[in-house]
Protein backbone atom coordinates (compact mmCIF):
# COMPACT_ATOMS: atom_id res chain seq x y z
CA UNK A 1 0.00 0.00 0.00
CA UNK A 2 2.19 2.79 -1.18
CA UNK A 3 0.12 5.81 -2.14
CA UNK A 4 -3.02 4.97 -0.19
CA UNK A 5 -1.31 4.69 3.18
CA UNK A 6 0.39 8.05 2.54
CA UNK A 7 -2.99 9.69 1.95
CA UNK A 8 -5.14 7.94 4.53
CA UNK A 9 -4.11 9.16 7.98
CA UNK A 10 -5.75 9.64 11.36
CA UNK A 11 -6.88 13.04 10.08
CA UNK A 12 -8.58 11.64 6.98
CA UNK A 13 -10.29 8.59 8.51
CA UNK A 14 -13.48 8.76 10.58
CA UNK A 15 -15.37 5.70 11.84
CA UNK A 16 -19.00 5.10 12.79
CA UNK A 17 -20.17 8.49 11.55
CA UNK A 18 -23.83 9.51 11.48
CA UNK A 19 -25.49 10.64 8.28
CA UNK A 20 -29.21 10.94 7.64
CA UNK A 21 -28.81 10.57 3.87
CA UNK A 22 -26.23 10.26 1.07
CA UNK A 23 -25.69 14.04 0.86
CA UNK A 24 -24.74 14.22 4.51
CA UNK A 25 -22.46 11.19 4.11
CA UNK A 26 -20.68 12.91 1.21
CA UNK A 27 -20.30 16.07 3.32
CA UNK A 28 -18.82 14.16 6.28
CA UNK A 29 -16.19 12.44 4.10
CA UNK A 30 -15.39 15.57 2.08
CA UNK A 31 -15.08 17.78 5.16
CA UNK A 32 -12.09 15.69 6.27
CA UNK A 33 -10.36 16.67 3.01
CA UNK A 34 -11.26 20.34 3.49
CA UNK A 35 -9.80 20.22 7.01
CA UNK A 36 -6.41 18.96 5.78
CA UNK A 37 -6.19 21.36 2.84
CA UNK A 38 -6.77 18.84 0.05
CA UNK A 39 -9.94 20.48 -1.35
CA UNK A 40 -11.90 23.71 -1.09
CA UNK A 41 -15.49 23.78 0.22
CA UNK A 42 -16.68 24.13 -3.40
CA UNK A 43 -15.61 20.52 -4.01
CA UNK A 44 -18.34 19.23 -1.68
CA UNK A 45 -21.03 21.12 -3.61
CA UNK A 46 -19.60 19.85 -6.91
CA UNK A 47 -19.89 16.20 -5.81
CA UNK A 48 -23.48 16.70 -4.67
CA UNK A 49 -24.44 18.61 -7.83
CA UNK A 50 -22.79 15.99 -10.03
CA UNK A 51 -24.65 13.21 -8.21
CA UNK A 52 -27.98 14.98 -8.76
CA UNK A 53 -27.16 15.35 -12.47
CA UNK A 54 -25.60 11.96 -13.18
CA UNK A 55 -26.81 9.65 -10.44
CA UNK A 56 -24.61 7.71 -7.99
CA UNK A 57 -21.98 6.80 -10.60
CA UNK A 58 -19.36 6.34 -7.87
CA UNK A 59 -21.12 3.58 -5.91
CA UNK A 60 -18.55 0.96 -6.84
CA UNK A 61 -19.54 -2.21 -5.00
CA UNK A 62 -22.11 -3.37 -2.45
CA UNK A 63 -21.78 -0.98 0.48
CA UNK A 64 -18.92 1.06 -1.03
CA UNK A 65 -18.99 4.54 -2.58
CA UNK A 66 -16.09 6.60 -3.90
CA UNK A 67 -17.47 10.14 -4.22
CA UNK A 68 -15.44 12.53 -6.37
CA UNK A 69 -15.74 15.44 -8.76
CA UNK A 70 -13.52 17.00 -11.41
CA UNK A 71 -10.13 18.46 -10.41
CA UNK A 72 -11.19 22.00 -11.35
CA UNK A 73 -14.10 21.80 -8.88
CA UNK A 74 -11.81 22.76 -5.99
CA UNK A 75 -9.00 20.21 -5.69
CA UNK A 76 -5.85 21.67 -4.15
CA UNK A 77 -3.87 18.40 -4.15
CA UNK A 78 -4.56 14.70 -4.55
CA UNK A 79 -5.96 12.99 -1.46
CA UNK A 80 -8.41 10.48 -0.03
CA UNK A 81 -10.60 10.23 3.03
CA UNK A 82 -12.32 7.16 4.40
CA UNK A 83 -15.43 7.07 6.55
CA UNK A 84 -17.66 4.32 7.82
CA UNK A 85 -21.26 5.00 8.78
CA UNK A 86 -23.05 3.77 11.88
CA UNK A 87 -26.16 3.18 9.70
CA UNK A 88 -25.97 2.61 5.93
CA UNK A 89 -27.60 5.16 3.60
CA UNK A 90 -29.28 4.83 0.21
CA UNK A 91 -27.57 6.50 -2.75
CA UNK A 92 -30.15 5.31 -5.28
CA UNK A 93 -27.88 2.66 -6.81
CA UNK A 94 -29.91 -0.38 -7.77
CA UNK A 95 -27.29 -3.05 -7.14
CA UNK A 96 -24.98 -1.67 -4.47
CA UNK A 97 -27.19 0.17 -1.96
CA UNK A 98 -27.16 0.70 0.95
CA UNK A 99 -23.69 2.21 1.46
CA UNK A 100 -21.80 2.17 4.76
CA UNK A 101 -18.24 2.91 3.58
CA UNK A 102 -17.14 5.98 1.61
CA UNK A 103 -13.73 6.77 0.22
CA UNK A 104 -13.81 10.35 -0.96
CA UNK A 105 -11.32 10.98 -3.74
CA UNK A 106 -9.78 14.28 -4.78
CA UNK A 107 -7.49 14.11 -7.80
CA UNK A 108 -5.47 17.10 -8.96
CA UNK A 109 -5.18 15.61 -12.47
CA UNK A 110 -6.10 12.46 -14.38
CA UNK A 111 -2.94 10.51 -13.51
CA UNK A 112 -1.68 11.20 -10.00
CA UNK A 113 -4.36 9.16 -8.23
CA UNK A 114 -4.29 6.05 -10.44
CA UNK A 115 -1.88 4.05 -8.27
CA UNK A 116 -3.96 4.78 -5.17
CA UNK A 117 -7.18 3.87 -7.02
CA UNK A 118 -5.67 0.49 -7.92
CA UNK A 119 -4.81 0.01 -4.24
CA UNK A 120 -8.39 0.89 -3.24
CA UNK A 121 -9.72 -1.70 -5.70
CA UNK A 122 -7.34 -4.35 -4.32
CA UNK A 123 -8.18 -3.46 -0.75
CA UNK A 124 -11.95 -3.57 -1.15
CA UNK A 125 -12.00 -6.65 -3.36
CA UNK A 126 -10.53 -8.51 -0.39
CA UNK A 127 -13.69 -9.31 1.59
CA UNK A 128 -11.80 -9.90 4.81
CA UNK A 129 -10.04 -6.52 4.59
CA UNK A 130 -13.33 -4.79 3.73
CA UNK A 131 -14.99 -6.38 6.77
CA UNK A 132 -12.09 -5.31 8.98
CA UNK A 133 -12.57 -1.71 7.85
CA UNK A 134 -16.37 -1.89 8.15
CA UNK A 135 -16.18 -3.20 11.70
CA UNK A 136 -13.22 -1.14 12.88
CA UNK A 137 -13.83 0.71 16.14
CA UNK A 138 -10.46 2.42 16.17
CA UNK A 139 -8.67 4.28 13.38
CA UNK A 140 -5.46 2.46 14.26
CA UNK A 141 -7.05 -0.83 13.08
CA UNK A 142 -7.48 0.67 9.61
CA UNK A 143 -3.99 2.19 9.61
CA UNK A 144 -2.50 -1.17 10.64
CA UNK A 145 -4.32 -2.93 7.80
CA UNK A 146 -2.99 -0.38 5.29
CA UNK A 147 0.54 -0.56 6.69
CA UNK A 148 0.64 -4.34 6.70
CA UNK A 149 -0.75 -4.54 3.21
CA UNK A 150 -2.34 -7.62 4.74
CA UNK A 151 -4.88 -8.22 2.00
CA UNK A 152 -4.93 -10.10 -1.27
Amino acid sequence: MGKLKEMLTKDTIALNQSAKDWEEAVKVGSKLLVNVGVVKESYIDAIIECTHENGPYYVMAPGLAMPHARPEAGVIKTGFSLITLDKPVEFGHEGNDPVDTLITLAAEDNESHMEAIQEVVMLFSDEEAFETIRNAEDIQEVLDLLNEGGFK
